[in-house]
């Protein structure tokens, strides 16, 4: 039976990439799935055809995380839609490598905004949706919110709030709605030299890198595992951070 029969989930930035594995996987289990986009019109069109080919009812909104009427416009509009909202999945993040000596203000409050303002905007409008049903939040973090990174300082601090985010959303939330945390490590999605993947790869006890469908995994356990389970950051890393 699918697990997630009759419920609907919400995947910011679910258009591409991990966003896209994460949307599809809930769709396999059973959910109808809302995708939000910024840029990637052509993408979510695509990943809403697939979601559609698995028998689930799929939508595409376009949403900047980073504002709060487009964040509460895109959840009215997923509720609308398919009448209810189960699951938030806060996927939608930048990346970017930066000296830290150098690094400017823009940059820093470019990440933060979405890396951290997103999240916390997106529960903030989802929240009685989610405490009607009982539902869930998933954040996705980073190992880079676990472990420092010399050249992604802004990125990592970024999504160690993020962590710390999921803690307080999870002692403020419950206990209607259960709020958790998955932290990739290095993920192959492509757009590296295979040299820094197989460096990489190298570095992780289980001597390869993960994929995105891994990572919906860990996604769909929080969704649809116990509900006894809240404020736990899962790092999905191979082993890297250890």
């Amino acid at each position: 039976m699918n697990s997630l029969s009759g419920q609907s989930a919400l995947v910011t930035g679910g258009a591409k990439r991990i966003g896209r594995a994460i949307a599809l996987a809930l769709a396999q289990a059973g959910a109808d799935v809302t995708i939000t986009w910024r840029t990637s019109a052509d993408e979510a069109v695509e990943t809403v055809d697939a979601i559609e080919q698995l028998g689930r009812r799929g939508f595409a909104l376009q949403c900047d995380v980073r504002a709060e009427e487009s964040v509460r416009s895109a959840i009215e509009g997923a509720v609308a839609e398919h009448g209810r909202l189960d699951i938030l999945v806060n996927n939608a993040a930048v990346y970017e490598t930066a000296a830290l000596d150098t690094l400017t203000v823009e940059q820093w409050d470019a990440v933060f905004e979405t890396n951290a303002r997103g999240p916390f905007l997106m529960a903030r409008e989802a929240l009685p949706h989610l405490r009607a049903a009982r539902g869930r939040i998933v954040n996705i973090g980073s190992l880079g919110g676990l472990r420092a990174w010399a050249g992604h300082a802004h990125y990592c601090a970024s999504k160690a709030a993020l962590h710390m985010l999921t803690q307080a959303m999870a002692k403020a939330f419950a206990p209607d709605v259960t709020v958790n945390c998955v932290a990739p490590g290095w993920i192959d999605l492509g757009g590296v030299t295979p040299e820094l993947a197989a460096r990489f790869a190298a570095k992780s006890p289980l001597r390869r890198n993960g994929t995105a469908e891994e990572i919906a995994q860990a996604v769909l356990f929080f969704a649809s595992g116990p509900g006894f389970i809240t404020g736990q950051i899962l790092a999905v890393d191979g082993g890297l951070g250890l």
